[in-house]
């Protein structure tokens, strides 16, 4: 497209045998104002740090779309495990993150990383399992009760094993548990050290027995003999977060586009299309946007 408007912007220009130092200037200027329009109109994107989870899900298909039709700024999304999105927040190397792991956010607004953290939306872990479920675990209500009986049996579990938000309450529920996962490892406790999707590719093919999102698990398609095993612990319950990337510690940070972000998609607009996201008539997501922190 670029290559066809210059053209024509030169033969607008040049004339056949006529070239004037007035209209070689004009054509100059002209040219500059393009390109500095189409490189200005290409820079204006964020680059937001999130969830392999989120990801995986289809949901900022869904969803970032709509941002950029309403305000001409595009999103960038590089999908990490939370501890890793984390990371990158603190290296200034995103301008937003949007992760689930409570306690850690607040742990990195508290040493300077972050700020305009808002609350966005939720949902839920599940455990899913072999068809044949060898521990009999499916329909139980205590996600620690159910890790117990897969740990006496040393039934095989497949875990994420990347420092993500899942894996992080992953370890929780083990610990609650009083199971040493660390001396386990290798044995039937298997660190796939991926996002969510490959895990549930592992577990489908062992099969195994782990621990997903649910936006993951519906919207995950090569299941194999895997089922739904255990769900509605409150103890699942799994919240998101956004902030912005503190641009006092990293001047580059494009702060007015990102507050511009977390202002819509904690709006009435962007509560709506996180909503209105599902798969086979099932949502994956909640809205729960809260006032800034």
């Amino acid at each position: 497209m670029r290559s066809s408007r210059f053209t024509a912007l030169l033969l607008g220009v040049l004339t056949p045998g006529v070239l004037t130092l007035g209209a070689l200037a004009l054509g100059a200027l002209a040219l500059v104002c393009f390109l500095s329009t189409a490189t200005s109109a290409e820079e204006r994107f964020l680059v937001l740090a999130s969830t392999t989870s989120t990801d995986n899900s289809g949901l900022f298909d869904h969803i970032l779309p709509l941002f950029e039709e309403e305000t001409g700024i595009a999103v960038r999304v590089v999908a990490r495990g939370t501890g890793q999105a984390l990371g990158l927040g603190r290296d200034g190397d995103a301008d937003l993150l949007l992760v689930h792991d409570r306690s850690a956010e607040l742990r990195f607004i508290a040493e300077g990383y972050g700020v305009a953290r808002r609350e966005v939306m939720y949902n839920d872990f599940v455990i899913v399992g072999p068809q044949s479920d060898p521990v009999r675990i499916k329909g139980m209500d205590d996600v620690v009760e159910a890790l117990t009986k897969i740990a006496a049996v040393r039934a095989l579990f497949i875990s994420r094993g990347d420092d993500s938000g899942t894996h992080r309450a992953e370890l929780r529920f083990w610990d609650e548990a009083a199971i040493d996962v660390d001396a386990a490892s290798g044995s039937w406790y298997l660190e796939a050290g991926a996002g969510m999707g490959a895990t549930l590719n592992v577990a489908a093919g062992k099969p195994a027995y782990t621990m997903s999102d649910r936006g993951t698990w519906l919207s995950f398609e090569n299941r194999g003999t895997l089922e739904l095993m255990i769900e509605g612990d409150p103890r699942l319950f799994n919240p998101y977060g956004v902030m912005l990337i503190n641009p006092e510690r990293h001047p580059h940070v494009k702060a007015e586009d990102g507050l511009a972000f977390i202002e819509w998609i904690t709006s009435e607009a962007g509560q709506a299309a996180i909503a209105s996201f599902k798969i086979n008539g099932e949502r994956l997501f909640f809205p729960n946007a809260a006032p800034a922190e």
